[in-house]
């Protein structure tokens, strides 16, 4: 049996409101997010999707990606999309010690900042650093303080795609997206190997159904 929810319940969004879940539903704006990445040839792909659309992102990067496939986070943010942090290793933050888990966010911040410091102003004037989202949205209440006070904004999402999960089909995970996504919605893919069969037959799919709605796409998740 599945072990999350593909719509996240409001229940959930009242208790956590420290989080930011999803956006005005006034706004004609759609939210999409992929985790995990840079990835080769996924990352790449989901690229080269979003340019056919002239739609925007915003890609939560693991650290070590980011230093493993320099040029591939490099294109992400010379497309125009806003990256964020999602840990140096993918830790889950149910299983870290506080001090360790944010040690891990502070490094991949580290990493992120310099990577833009080595790029020309024009092609970061979208970023907004310290975008952070915890792998598996698991996270403590002791990590959210102290990555709060050191200034993050922790997004989550209220739309899963469920593209990781092997159990579920294609067709499936089309739907998780088509039936539950509105305006304001933060929508979850993964640019990894992991889940690139889904994501290679969702996402041209979601892009066509929200552009035929006269949906945007938007640049930034903030």
């Amino acid at each position: 049996m599945k072990q999350y929810f593909t719509k996240t319940p409001r229940i959930f969004m009242r208790i956590f409101s420290n989080y930011t879940w999803c956006f005005s539903s006034s706004q004609k704006d759609i939210y999409l997010t992929f985790d995990d990445g840079p990835t080769p040839e996924v990352t790449q792909f989901v690229l080269t999707e979003l340019k056919k659309y002239n739609a925007k992102a915003t890609f939560f990067c693991i650290g070590k990606n980011i230093e493993k496939y320099p040029l591939i986070f490099e294109q992400i943010i010379a497309d125009g999309h806003s990256v964020g942090n999602h840990t140096y290793n993918h830790l889950n933050g149910w299983k870290t010690d506080t001090i360790d888990y944010v040690k891990n966010v502070e490094k991949t911040n580290r990493i992120i900042s310099d990577k833009l410091l080595s790029m020309s102003n024009s092609k970061i004037k979208n970023q907004k650093l310290k975008l952070f989202r915890p792998p598996y949205g698991k996270i403590k209440l002791s990590q959210t303080k102290n990555l709060q006070k050191l200034g993050y904004k922790i997004i989550m999402w209220d739309v899963l795609s469920a593209d990781f999960d092997a159990t579920i089909s294609k067709e499936k995970c089309l739907e998780n997206v088509i039936k539950n996504a509105k305006r304001g919605s933060v929508i979850v893919f993964h640019d990894s190997k992991k889940s690139k069969e889904k994501l290679y037959y969702v996402l041209p799919k979601i892009l066509k159904e929200f552009t035929k709605k006269g949906d945007t796409i938007n640049l930034n998740i903030i």
